[in-house]
């Protein structure tokens, strides 16, 4: 075991259970898991503290997917290709992340998730059913394009938010209701956190010993999250999102203006 307190390590076990719970219902956990890990493992190299994050997220994810698809109506072969081309997208993003200004990168985000907040406000019918017309091949590429490559490389490139901004964008491109884009949201992050865990565990940056029991705490809460909202349904996911949504702008307009 890495030299932390127990007490340490029964918060950080408290905040992975939290942390699965809200990415099972609308994604965006890493808010909470990873500060989480920073704050409880001040002296551990950087790499080692995302490395174990994905280690512990890997797991609340898989079973999130699992508890979903046997319930919602999930095209699974879909959302793995479109995970697949997010692997693709967030090695893209990782690329670039080293020459790009985070302080640009930040307001311009902030924008992006107040006009989402905006529109999910003002239209309250948004994501409640399935919407209507067919899902054409053409909205398919378009959900691997936007969704896999695009979100992806974002997710590479700064992280925040990555789940919730894939539950809007098949809500909007694929027709989905909010509760069955949640569940395609896990499967496609599933597939971006095995290949993130694949390249941190190769270069020997998980500490296993912390996140061994805190995937458990994970696992958890992202089995109980995705049963709240299947059985709570779209409302509920609605509700989570917007307070999701308003909690990213204020930590990204803290980590801008104030930290």
């Amino acid at each position: 075991m890495h030299d932390i307190s127990l007490l340490t390590l029964a918060l950080l076990c408290l905040a992975a259970a939290m942390a699965g719970w809200i990415d099972a219902v609308v994604g965006g956990g890493g808010l909470l898991q990873l500060p989480a890990l920073l704050v409880g493992l001040p002296h551990v190299p950087a790499a080692h503290v995302l490395g174990t994050n994905k280690a512990v997220a890997v797991v609340g994810t898989s079973a999130a997917a699992i508890t979903y698809t046997r319930k919602a109506p999930v095209d699974v072969p879909t959302a793995i290709r479109i995970g697949v081309a997010a692997v693709a997208g967030s090695f893209g993003g990782a690329f670039f992340a080293a020459g790009i200004n985070s302080a640009v990168l930040r307001p311009l985000i902030m924008v992006v998730l107040l006009a989402v907040l905006a529109f999910v406000l003002l239209r309250p019918t948004f994501g409640a059913s399935p919407g209507t017309g067919p899902v054409t091949r053409n909205r398919v590429l378009a959900a691997i394009l936007v969704a896999g490559l695009g979100i992806g490389f974002y997710d590479g490139l700064i992280g925040p938010g990555t789940g919730t901004f894939l539950v809007i964008a098949f809500a909007a491109i694929l027709h989905m209701d909010l509760v069955t884009a949640s569940a395609t949201t896990k499967v496609v992050n599933t597939c971006t956190n095995l290949g993130a865990l694949a390249m941190f565990t190769a270069q020997g940056a998980v500490l296993w010993s912390i996140a061994a029991p805190m995937a458990l705490f994970n696992l958890a809460g992202g089995m109980l999250g995705a049963r709240m909202a299947l059985k709570r349904g779209s409302g509920f996911v609605r509700v989570v999102l917007v307070v999701v949504v308003v909690t990213l702008v204020c930590k990204l307009g803290y980590d801008q203006w104030v930290a």
